[in-house]
């Protein structure tokens, strides 16, 4: 493991060694194994708590985790849907996640103000990811302790209003008054050295660390991610104001089929978007159907290896990108 060479507001407030978050995947993708793999490599990762239809099943991961990382602290990804409930649910999970170790957790979806108070009571510190610098400005009114912004270049929910990664880098530090982490292409470490001489307090990833030998996809699935070069995206859903860029396939294709009908029904979409499908394609390499969260940093995606190697290479790129800063100061 590479020693600490950033300190920031990011690794301060989590405790960790350098300012990265591996982004929960899913579904039921950031499992135990993986996110210990993360917190031992000196970085912070989410066990995804809607990945598993077992509630014991996520408990059983985060107590591998806890084990695995030999009693440190780990973090679990909380998604707020609009359905009715799901903030009690939520709120009813939080004992369980301090028994086991949960430190922080990554929370998504709706405004988590609802959630917020009862986390805080437990001890856990919240981070809340957005799509976007004007949903940062509002949720940085509450009591999060820091905000993720993530751009159009993510895999996954990128907003709908689809603004690119180094122009919310750029603005939300200078907007908002609480660490912001940033995410979206992210994948070398001399974007993390740009991230930082922006004023973010760190990066988060998820499409550069789906080629981590812990995560349980197949391999099949990694060498495809390999052999791609980030172009192989397509955004779904807008017309449901729900974007979703994912890996192109016979499923992507027919739901943009379904788009450019105009169907609103979200039933229409079902059978194309459907976690089973998902999970299947995942197990066996076959991707022809199902949703693969795919973004632009598949790019940098080139080998399957461990997380620990993957976090060494990005501090070292870090570390060469100060260098040739500072180098430059002399030419000045």
């Amino acid at each position: 493991m590479r020693n600490q060479i950033f300190r920031t507001h990011l690794t301060e407030l989590l405790g960790i060694r350098h300012p990265i978050l591996a982004g929960g995947l899913g579904p039921g993708v950031s499992d135990g194994r993986y996110v210990a793999a993360v917190v031992n490599a000196g970085g912070m990762g989410f066990i995804v708590h809607t990945g598993y239809d077992d509630p014991d099943q996520f408990i059983d991961e985060m107590r591998i985790c806890r084990e695995l990382t030999g009693g440190k602290s780990f973090g679990v990804n909380l998604y707020i849907s609009r359905v009715a409930g799901s903030v009690e649910k939520i709120i009813a999970r939080i004992p369980q996640l301090v028994e086991h170790g949960c430190s922080v957790v990554e929370t998504a979806g709706q405004n988590p103000a609802p959630i917020v108070p009862a986390l805080r009571e437990a001890g856990i510190k919240v981070i809340h990811k957005v799509p976007g610098v004007r949903y940062a400005v509002s949720v940085a009114r509450t009591d999060v302790d820091a905000v993720i912004v993530v751009g159009n270049e993510c895999g996954g929910h990128p907003g709908i209003y689809q603004i690119g990664t180094m122009v919310q880098a750029a603005q939300a530090p200078g907007v908002i008054d609480k660490p912001v982490i940033i995410g979206g292409g992210i994948g070398t470490g001399s974007q993390i050295a740009a991230v930082l001489a922006m004023g973010g307090a760190g990066v988060i990833m998820g499409t550069r660390m789906m080629v981590a030998e812990e995560l349980w996809p197949s391999r099949a699935y990694k060498d495809q991610m390999v052999a791609g070069n980030g172009t192989e995206s397509v955004v779904i859903k807008k017309i449901l104001r729900d974007n979703h860029r994912v890996l192109a396939n016979h499923s992507t294709a027919a739901v943009l089929a379904l788009e450019a009908q105009g169907v609103t029904d979200f039933e229409a979409y079902r059978p194309h978007v459907t976690g089973a499908l998902t999970r299947e394609g995942y197990r066996t390499g076959n991707l022809a159907t199902g949703t693969y969260d795919w973004g632009h940093a598949a790019i940098f995606a080139d080998q399957v290896e461990p997380v620990e190697a993957i976090f060494d290479r990005l501090i070292d790129d870090a570390a060469q990108a100060v260098g040739r800063i500072n180098a430059m100061r002399f030419l000045c």
